[in-house]
Parts: C-alpha cells; structure tokens; sequence
C-alpha cells in the first residue's frame, strides 16, 4: 500500500524541488529505501530537469527520476501498429475510419447522403478511440481484458436517443479494443525498490495503478490543495492582483507591459499563461518588439508556419481554378530556391508585373510569349510542374504523397523545408520522407480535393514546438505555459491574462459521442474532472511570489464577467481577513508626442522630366503637380489586385474588346437581329478568352444584353446619316513643337468620319462606361475636359489628317438609349491644350515646384494621398495644425 503524504506548497517560496526532495529523503531514510533502484515519478516532462538538479544537490544515489512516457520509451520501442489498427496519428487514423465506417451498412448510406456530417462522425470516431485506448493503457495487462467487457456493457445496444452517436462509440470501442499493446505495460513489470510518484493538478490513473500493484514501500508526495476549498492555503499571504482591462488590446497591452516591469526589476523567469492562445500572440508580438528571449511551450499549428504554409499555397496553386494570385503566393515561397533558374526573383518580380498590369487573374489565360525571357521560362517550369502533380485526378494516398514529393524537390522546395525546423515537421507529419504505401494497407483511390483535404487536417493536428522550447525556465526571461504544466516551476512572476467566464474555470465542452456518466465509468476524464484539474493547477499558481491577472471587460461588443475560479479566490480572500483580489496598477508608460504639420510638398524635379506623355499624364499635371511628380516621373504605382472577382474595369476592358473585334470585322451594315447576334457571339468568344468567371460576370452579361440592342440601334442610325467606321485602338505619336521634345502618345478607342458643314469630318470616338452625367457636367467647361482635346492635338499632327476633326464621348451604360456627349469646338480647346502643357514643362524644366495642391475631387480620390501627406498639413503661416 502506497503512503500518501500531503506536501502543502510554501506560498511565495519561489522553488519548491528542495523542500519535495527533502521530504523524498527522510520518507526513505525512514523506510530503509535504496534510492539508487528506486524510480520518481513525475507529472509531466518540464520538471525533470528541475527535479534532476535538486536530487544531485543531495548526497548519495540519485533515484530514476522520470515521467511515465519517458520511462516506458527507454524500455523499448511500442509493438508497431497494423493497418487496421490506431496510429495516435490522427490525419492518419481519419484516413482509417473512413474505410472502416462504410464497411458498417448504415454508414455507407450516410456518407452518401450527408458528406459533411460523415466527415464530423469520423472525427468524433477517431477522438473517441485515441481516448479509450488511452485510457485502457492505464490499466494493469492482466485487468484489460475484464476493462473491454465491462465497457461493452455500458455502450450496450444502440437504441433511442443518442442512437446513433451509441453506435459510434461501441465502433470507436471495438477499434481500441484492436489497438497494439501500450508502450506502457512494460512499467507493471518493474520492480524498483520504492515508487515516489509527485502528484500535482490531480492524480495520475496509471501511476494509481502502478502504486496499487507495487510490492515494495510506496510514497505520493500530494502538492495539490483540497478541492473543498483550495484557496484556503494561500487566501493568507498570496501576492496577487487583478487588472481589468478595456477590451482585447487593452489587455494584451497591459499583459506586455507587465512582463517588462517584471523584467525590468531583475525578476524572472516570468511565466505567461497561454489561457487564450489569440491573445498571448499579440502579447508575443509586443514582447518581441522589446527583444525579450521567450521559450513557447504550446507551439502554434504547423499550418500557420512558414513550411506548412509552402505547401498549402502549392497544393492550392495545384486547383484546377486556381487565380494567378494563389500561384504568385506559392511561387514567392520557393521562386528564389528554385534548380535551373537563374534570376528566378528578379523573374517572379518580373512576372508579376507583368499579370498584374494585363490583369491575368486566370491561369489559362496567361500567355508566357508576352512575358521576358526569364519570367516566361519560370512561368512555363511552373506549368509544367502543376500539370505533373495534378496527373491523375484519382490516386492512392501513397501516390499523391510521391506526386507532391517530387513537386517540392522540383520545385526546390523540399531543401527549404530540409534546412527548417517547422519544414522537418511538416516532413514528417505528411510521412513525405518515409514508405506512405503502408499507411493505409492499401490502394483506395483519393481525389485531389480529399488529398488537400487530408493535408490541411495533418497541418492542423500537430503542433510546432521549437528546440528551444527544451530550455529550464531559469535560462529564459519569459516563458509561455499553459496552466497544467506551470505548476511546481519556480517562477520569480506570473502574468495570467484571459481569467474571464469564458475561458477559465467555465464548463469544458461535451464530448461528441459520449456523455459524463459513460466517460467516467470509462475511466475517461469527464467534466467534473477536467474542471477539478484547472481549478488545483489554478490554485498551484498562487504559490508563485508574485501573480498578476488580467481580464478585459469586453469582448466583441459582448460584456464579460470575471471566472467563477476568481470569484472563488475573492471569497476566499475576504474570509482570510485581505478584503478582495488588489487592484493591479496599470504599468503602460504614457508617451507624449508633440505635434507638429507637415509642410506642403513642393518637389522639383527639371531632371525627371519624361520623354512621352499621355492623356492621364497630362490631366494629372492639370490636376495636381504633385500628383504628377509621384505617378509619372516618380513611376509609383499601387500594385493591381489579382483575384477572379470581375469589377467595372474588366467589364470596361472586356467591352472594349467587343466592340473592336465587331467592327474590325463589319464589312457592311447587316440585319439588327443578325448584328445583334453577332455582337453576342462575339461577347462570348472575348470572355472566353479573357477567362472571366461566367457566375462573377452574370450582372454585367445582363447590362451588356440590354446595352447590345440600344448599340445596334444607334449604329444603324448613324449609318443612316452617313457616317462611315475607318478604324479601332488607333495609336498615334507626335512631337509639338511647344513641348521641346517631350512626345505626345495616345490610343483612340475609335475614328469615324461623318458629314459635315464644311465638308467631311474625322470624328474621335472614346468609350466610356462611367457616369454620363458627370461627363456633360464636365463638357460645360470644355477647358477642363483633358482626354478629347489631348486625342484631337494628336490626330491634328498626323501628316495624313485633313479636314476638321471631331471629338466626342460614347456612354455605354445609360439605360434608356445611347447619346454621345459631343465636344464642341475640340480643335481649338485642342492647341489651348498643347499651348498650356508647353509652359507647365519648360516652367518644370527650369526648376519649378510641383506642389500638391490638395482641393477638389481629385484629391478625395487621390492614389497618392498618403504620400504628400494631405491630411498631415500644417494650416497656412502656422508651424502646427
């Protein structure tokens, strides 16, 4: 029989290892124990070098000081699993299930008639049996047989409610009951000398079991408090406070800021209690701005690691629709790695400029001839590669983990994840390096959607912890924990954020198939149990010297309130005599910046002037200086979004192209209907071609068929009047002699020659499929219109032009008919133009600021608005706004 000594912690003695060894050694002086065959057993991994430390302070034998795992891996590896047995490698397991499940005639339907809810029976499935065969690993060899009987009795015949989620459970049994003997069984045939087992956050049921069948003299060293009132030890002389803090960044904030007083004062280690993961990140976040040393015990999810990032974009570029986008996210991971590629980044910048600037969103769309040499050859070697990997469309697990292998190598990759710590992992949780034919015993074929499917899921079960997290607290300055293994650490401080009604001390969520009565008779944790354990660790925590909580008032919109665990803790202070948990002082430094406006922008430039301007060119120059100064001769430009989402531009562009393409091939006026028709035949082959998505597109099909009509309409009007096609997307160059040198260069959407009173007009035609309204607005003052007066100058200097010239803008989108919005008198708005452009450049070349002028609508709309800083400046004749 075990004794079982209570070894109440010291509040605020920082180590407790001296004063638990202490008590080791006399119990077995006492007992006549030879510790050098005697074994500790410890609760978790984290304290074996503290305890490892203290034993060798003390004179003699050191006993085994291990944790249960650990002592059963020395003994030997585990009895290999089978394929029809469980792995513990849940993305494996999951793989399993679903063929054992359909193999049962009632799940084979339900897959069939309910894919998403049989893929959550099947997680249910695989947790349930990892949590039974995990706790038949805690009893004794000779007593698992009689632990398989009596759990199929409990689980009995499914029937009434919970029917089916019974009859999961008796599956997920029934495959446990299968499972290879545990690694742990080799401990019931040990026979060391005496068992110390050091009990914290409530007993171990395999080291109950090892104590109950011990022959020699036992001691459990029990560090917990009484679950009746477990802050009754510590409600006396616990340093603890409680911060209440705003809402989330309040929080993370005052938890940073803590952890830096801490270490600002000389204490440390410093633990951070990992309650809310999402708000430790940002913690993380503000310490690593301090470059404080911190060790992360809980790791994050190799999913959100860099590796396991690599090879989710390469199995999204893999998508049959796939957007250009998700390939320049998975080129930009490995471009710069890759064999046989010279340049291969400058050749990624330069293929995506070049998809951004023609608005390829779809990768069949892009044509590599367009691109440059090296661009085209790394577009090309990533074709090729995709096309490997997506093969066949149905293989074997073992064969689409080949196919991404070699993807990664191809693509050089796989010597990235090779030289990375989380890429080993990610290496070794997709089983990319070892024999995957054996995982599943089998070929059952997999599509490419279930592979990435399987892929994602095996990212997001295993979590990346790296070497570091190796590290005794004593080496770090801070250490984020989780609450269970903070415990019997000498932490100097504890900053504890997240101690708020949902995430400490709150109702653990069901399990999905079984409910507390059947888990407890299972010898699984059930509700109760888990609550007990978080509120002993809890209580554990308050033995550290110092202890800081933290919890925020808001959360979303929604109020919250504080745990029940700290109303608990204020009671228990109250009744010691201490009033309620202290108030913690808000220890965020408060910064004063004085204000000061930023000046005008007035650059110059006489040096940067551009050999060639446009029409956008020059409107932005009338617009505003500064304006100009930063798109054209600064060339900055924001960089295009590349999704499949067709906006107004790509209908404009697409429009555009139709109506080219129709007239380019016109030869005479036909029918309406047959004109029509054509114009929609041709609509069909432009988004084809184009490769925008029929569903996206569908607001602006149903424009484009009530526009076809009215445009048919008014052409056949105009053929009526006389008025003849000549030519589309007309590109025109000149030199004006008041520009000294700077080129005019423009493409005119359409020229037509009409009749007029002189005699025969060249009519300059641009397409717009914006707001009319404003356009007419605009055309009342033809001095501000820059587009048609720019086109009018520059067909005015073609040595073939004769006769007058006409100008005019073609609304496409109004929804009663079409009406052009002439330019009256363009010709002579047209050398105003040119005149005034002129003086703008030579003023420029002479040394001229180019301010931003920061008035109108152009700059509510600016591109450029953050970078002259509008709404930074100082007020006229003032040093402050």
């Amino acid at each position: 029989m075990a004794s079982i000594v209570r070894a109440p912690l010291e509040n605020g003695a920082g180590d407790p290892w001296p004063g638990l060894t202490a008590k080791s050694l006399a119990w077995a002086r006492e007992h006549g124990v030879a510790l050098r065959d005697a074994i500790v057993l410890l609760p978790f991994a984290q304290l074996l070098p503290l305890a490892r430390r203290e034993w060798a302070k003390s004179a003699g034998w050191m006993p085994r000081i291990e944790t249960t795992q650990t002592l059963a891996r020395s003994l030997g590896p585990a009895s290999p699993a089978d394929e029809s047995q469980i792995s513990f490698d849940a993305a494996v397991d999951r793989l399993r299930a679903q063929r054992l499940l359909p193999s049962q005639p009632w799940a084979g339907a339900w897959r069939r008639r309910d894919p998403r809810g049989f893929e959550r029976a099947v997680a249910a499935l695989v947790q349930t049996a990892h949590a039974v065969a995990a706790s038949a690993a805690t009893v004794a060899p000779a007593e698992r047989e009689l632990y398989w009987r009596r759990g199929r009795e409990l689980l009995g015949a499914p029937s009434g409610p919970g029917a089916t989620e019974r009859l999961l459970a008796r599956v997920a049994f029934e495959w446990a009951a299968t499972s290879a003997p545990p690694a742990t069984d080799g401990l019931f045939a040990l026979r060391p000398s005496a068992w110390i087992v050091v009990q914290a956050g409530g007993s171990d049921a395999l080291a109950d079991q090892l104590l109950a069948r011990a022959d020699g003299p036992c001691l459990r060293l029990d560090t917990d408090a009484l679950l009746e009132a477990p802050f009754a030890d510590v409600a006396g002389t616990a340093d603890v406070c409680l911060a209440l803090c705003a809402d989330f960044e309040a929080e993370a904030q005052h938890s940073a800021a803590q952890v830096l007083t801490h270490l600002a004062a000389g204490t440390k280690p410093v633990a951070l209690i990992a309650q809310d993961r999402l708000l430790v990140r940002r913690v993380r976040a503000l310490l690593a701005r301090q470059h404080v040393p911190i060790v992360d015990e809980t790791g994050w999810k190799l999913s959100t690691t860099r590796a396991g990032a690599a090879i989710a974009s390469l199995l999204r570029a893999a998508q049959p629709r796939a957007t250009t986008d998700e390939w320049l996210d998975w080129l930009k991971s490995c471009a710069y790695a890759w064999p046989g590629i010279a340049n291969a980044s400058t050749a990624l910048q330069a293929l995506e400029t070049e998809l951004r600037r023609r608005a390829w969103t779809a990768a069949p769309a892009v044509n590599a001839a367009q691109f440059a040499d090296a661009a085209a050859a790394l577009w090309r070697a990533a074709v090729a590669l995709i096309d490997a990997l997506q093969g066949p469309r149905a293989r074997s697990l073992a064969g689409w983990l080949d196919g991404l292998r070699q993807a990664l190598q191809n693509c050089g990759a796989w010597t990235l994840l090779g030289d990375d710590d989380a890429g080993r992992q990610a290496v070794a949780a997709l089983h990319l390096s070892g024999a995957a034919g054996d995982l599943l015993g089998g070929e059952h074929p997999m599509s490419f959607d279930e592979f990435t499917r399987w892929v994602d899921d095996a990212l997001e079960e295993v979590s990346f912890l790296p070497e570091a997290s190796a590290t005794t607290a004593g080496d770090v300055a801070v250490v984020i924990t989780p609450l269970a293994r903070a415990m019997l650490r000498p932490f100097a401080a504890v900053v504890f954020a997240g101690v708020d009604e949902r995430r400490l001390g709150t109702t653990a969520p069901p399990h999905p198939l079984l409910g507390d009565a059947l888990l407890a008779a299972l010898g699984l944790p059930d509700s109760t149990q888990r609550r007990n354990a978080e509120t002993l660790a809890f209580a554990q925590l308050l033995h550290a010297p110092r202890v800081t909580l933290l919890r925020r008032l808001d959360d979303g919109g929604e109020p919250l309130a504080a745990s029940p665990l700290i109303e608990r803790l204020g009671l228990a202070l109250a009744q010691a005599g201490r009033g309620h948990i202290a108030a913690a002082t808000d220890v965020r430094g408060l910064v004063t910046l004085p204000c000061h406006g930023v000046p005008h922008p007035q650059p110059v430039a006489p040096s940067l002037l551009p050999a060639r301007l446009s029409a956008s060119a020059c409107e932005a120059l009338r617009a505003c200086p500064y304006r100009f100064f930063a798109l054209r001769l600064l060339a900055l430009r924001a960089a295009e979004e590349l999704d499949d989402e067709v906006e107004k531009r790509d209908y404009g562009t697409w429009l555009h192209a139709v109506l080219q393409r129709f007239h380019a091939t016109r030869s005479e006026p036909a029918s309406p209907a047959i004109e029509e028709a054509r114009l929609h035949e041709i609509a069909l082959q432009q988004r084809q071609q184009m490769a925008l998505d029929p569903a996206a597109f569908l607001p602006y099909a149903a424009t484009f068929a009530r526009f076809a009509p009215r445009y048919i309409e008014w052409l056949h009007e105009r053929d009526r009047e006389g008025a003849q096609w000549l030519d589309v997307e007309v590109e025109l160059k000149a030199l004006p002699p008041a520009w000294a040198g700077v080129e005019m260069h423009g493409v005119i959407d359409r020229v037509d020659s009409v009749h007029g009173a002189g005699g025969p007009v060249t009519q300059l035609i641009d397409y717009k499929t914006g707001s009319a309204q404003a356009l007419r607005a605009m055309l009342k003052r033809p001095q501000e219109d820059t587009q048609l007066a720019f086109y009018a100058a520059l067909m005015a200097q073609q040595s073939h032009a004769a006769g007058d010239i006409g100008a005019l803008y073609l609304p496409l989108d109004d929804a009663d008919a079409i009406k052009p919005i002439e330019h009256k008198n363009v010709e002579a708005t047209a050398r105003q133009l040119v005149e005034g452009i002129g003086r703008d450049l030579a003023q420029l070349r002479a040394g001229a600021p180019m301010p931003a002028l920061g008035e109108g609508r152009t700059c509510e709309f600016c591109e450029v608005r953050g970078l002259c800083r509008r709404d930074h400046w100082a007020p006229d004749g003032e040093g402050e706004p």
